[in-house]
C-alpha cells in the first residue's frame, strides 16, 4: 500500500487521485495494486462521472481505458440512499426505483435550503451513466462506465454488518444522533437507512482471490439481506438449466458470470440466453429470513440513432403474491418463495446494438426500520396522543413505513462485433 493515505488536499480531483496511484502504488515494486470504488454517486449532484478531463477536453480513448482501470465497481446502496436508478418525473416507469432515494442531490442540500435540489435522472444514478458508457463507447471505442456492483452500509460505527431493519443502531456515530436535529426517539436522521452488503464470488476466502473477484467485477450488492443470488449469461445454455444440479458449473461453461461481457455470438441461438438463481436470507435461529417475491431482469441499450434506453423484465416469481406487512405490528402477511430461478431469452435482442443487463432479486414487503420503531411504539399517527416525544417523524409526510429489500447483480455487457469490448 502507499506509505500515506492519498487526500483530498492532494488530489482533489478523480484524475489526480488515479495519477497519484499509479505513482504511489502500482507503478512501483511494493507488489501494490488498487480498485477505486466510486461512493454515493446519488448525491454528486451529476459530477462523479464526466464525460471530460481536468482540462475540459472529451474523454478520448487512452483515458476511458484508464477510468476501467480502476473503476471495477461501483456503489450502488449505502446508508445515504439508493444510486441505481431515478424515480421522479421524466424518469422511466419502474416503481422500484422509489426506493431510499434522498430528497436532494448533494450532501451539502442536507443542510442548506439554499443549496438544496432535488434529484434528477442525471444525477449521478447508475442506470443513467452505464447508458452514457455505452454512448462513449460508440465515440472512443472503450466504456469507461463499465462496473459491477457493490453495497456497503457506510457506518461510522466500525459494525459494517449493521444492516438489520429489525435492530438498527443508526450509523451517525456509536447509535447517537447524527446531528442535534435528529428526533431523540430515532437512532438516525429519517431519511437515512442501515445501508448494504457486498458479495463477492471468490475461489477462497484469502486476500488474493477476493481482489480478483473484485477485479472481474465477480460481485453483487444487497439491501442488507443475505440473499444469494447467481446470474450467468450466454449463447447457448439448456431451458432445463434450473432444474440441473449443475447450473452454476453449466453457466461457467457454456457462458460468463455476473461482471463480464457475453462472448460473440455463436452456439445455436442467435440471442443472448441468460440464468438466474436467487436464494432467500435463510435468517437466524431468533429471527428468519423473508421469502422472495420476484426476479426480474433489467436491460440497458442503445438504438440506431445512439438514444439510451431501460426496461425491466418480469422473469421469475410474482409481482402480486399477495404478500403485504401490517404496519402497526409490522407482522409480515402472505406467502413468497424461498428460492427462484429462470432462463431468460432476450427476444427484443439486436445484434447491432450495445446492451447491459443485471437481475434485481426483490422480497416480500417488510417495515422499514424506522417504522419498525414507530410500531414499537405503539405510534398510531391517527391518534395524536399516541406520538410520543421524539416520535413525530414517524407521522412526516416524507415517511416510507414498507420497503422491499432487494440484491443487484452486476451487469453483463453486450457489445456488437463492430465496435470494441
Amino acid at each position: 500500500v502507499p506509505d500515506l493515505p492519498i487526500s483530498f488536499l492532494q488530489a482533489d480531483t478523480a484524475e489526480k487521485l488515479w495519477e497519484s496511484l499509479d505513482e504511489q502504488c502500482v507503478n512501483t515494486d511494493k507488489g501494490c495494486d488498487v480498485i477505486v470504488i466510486p461512493h454515493n454517486s446519488n448525491l454528486s449532484d451529476s459530477q462523479m462521472f464526466l464525460h471530460t478531463k481536468d482540462d475540459g477536453s472529451p474523454i478520448d480513448k487512452a483515458y476511458a481505458e484508464r477510468i476501467q482501470r480502476f473503476e471495477r465497481l461501483v456503489e450502488v446502496m449505502q446508508h445515504k440512499g439508493s444510486s441505481e436508478c431515478f424515480f421522479g418525473p421524466g424518469a422511466m416507469e419502474d416503481e422500484l426505483c422509489d426506493f431510499e432515494q434522498l430528497p436532494y442531490d448533494k450532501f451539502s442540500g442536507k443542510f442548506s435550503s439554499f443549496l438544496r435540489k432535488k434529484p434528477e435522472a442525471n444525477d449521478g444514478f447508475l442506470r443513467q451513466v452505464m447508458n452514457e458508457g455505452l454512448q462513449e463507447q460508440e465515440l472512443t471505442g472503450v466504456n469507461p462506465f463499465k462496473w459491477g456492483f457493490i453495497a456497503s452500509t457506510d457506518t461510522h460505527l466500525g459494525a459494517p454488518g449493521a444492516v438489520d431493519e429489525r435492530n438498527f443502531p443508526g450509523h451517525g456515530g456509536a447509535g447517537e444522533p447524527a446531528t442535534g436535529a435528529v428526533p431523540k426517539g430515532l437512532p438516525d436522521d429519517l431519511e437515512f437507512n442501515p445501508g448494504g452488503l457486498a458479495v463477492l464470488w471468490a475461489e477462497e476466502n484469502s486476500r488474493e482471490s477476493l481482489f480478483s473477484a473484485m477485479r472481474r467485477r465477480e460481485a453483487y450488492g444487497t439491501s442488507g439481506p443475505r440473499i444469494t443470488v447467481r446470474f450467468f449469461g450466454g449463447w447457448d445454455m439448456p431451458d432445463s438449466l434450473c432444474s440441473q444440479s449443475d447450473l452454476v458449473e453449466t453457466g461457467y461453461r457454456q457462458g460468463v458470470p455476473m461482471g463480464s461481457d457475453l462472448p460473440r455470438a455463436g452456439g445455436t441461438t442467435e440471442k443472448p440466453v441468460f440464468v438466474v438463481s436467487a436464494l432467500k436470507d435463510a435468517g437466524t435461529a431468533e429471527t428468519r429470513g423473508m421469502d422472495l417475491q420476484r426476479i426480474q431482469i433489467i436491460k440497458g441499450w442503445l438504438d440506431s440513432s445512439g438514444t439510451g434506453h431501460q426496461k425491466v423484465f418480469e422473469v421469475a416469481g410474482d409481482p402480486d403474491n399477495g404478500a403485504s406487512v401490517d404496519i402497526n405490528t409490522c407482522r409480515t402477511q402472505g406467502q413468497g418463495f424461498s428460492q427462484l430461478c429462470s432462463v431468460w431469452h432476450d427476444k427484443e435482442f439486436d445484434p447491432g446494438q450495445s446492451a447491459w443487463y443485471y437481475a434485481r432479486v426483490v422480497e416480500n414487503p417488510t417495515c422499514r426500520w424506522s417504522q419498525q420503531i414507530c410500531a414499537a411504539n405503539n405510534v398510531d399517527c391517527a391518534v395524536p396522543s399516541s406520538i410520543k416525544e421524539g416520535l413525530e417523524a414517524c407521522c412526516s409526510d416524507s415517511h416510507r413505513p414498507v420497503i422491499q429489500e432487494r440484491a443487484w447483480t452486476s451487469p453483463i455487457w453486450y457489445t456488437p462485433a463492430s465496435s470494441s469490448p
